[in-house]
Formats: C-alpha cells, structure tokens, sequence
C-alpha cells in the first residue's frame, strides 16, 4: 500500500500533464479523425447506387418519391 502513488503524486493529475504529452493526445485524437473522413470518402465514392437505394431483396433506406 505504501508504493501506490497519490493522484497528486502522479505528473499528468489535474491539468499538470506536460505540453508534449498534451499535444501527442491531439495528433492522435486529429489523426483518428483524418481516418474516418477518409473512410467515409472512400466508401461514399466507390459504393455501388443500390447499396443507398436498395433491391427488392435489400430494401436499404426506404426513399419517397413524389
């Protein structure tokens, strides 16, 4: 019990992380981001038209024509 550490002990506790580590959290976060945006592109673009508008044995999103 005597080697656990306090929370005020430990450096990154209450704001007092270091800019470096702040700023590795944000790459990954912004990286994590670019990712998904690039998957979505990616899927949105070579993505056939009846995955959207559906088959009659996959009826997908039902649309409403006027």
């Amino acid at each position: 019990m005597k080697n656990e550490p306090t929370l005020d002990q430990i450096e990154d506790y209450n704001g007092k992380e270091s800019s470096k580590k702040r700023n590795t959290v944000r790459l990954v976060i912004l990286f994590c981001i670019m990712v998904g945006i690039v998957y979505s592109i990616v899927k949105y673009n070579y993505s056939s038209q009846s995955e959207y508008i559906g088959t009659k044995e996959n009826p997908g999103i039902n649309i409403i024509k006027n």
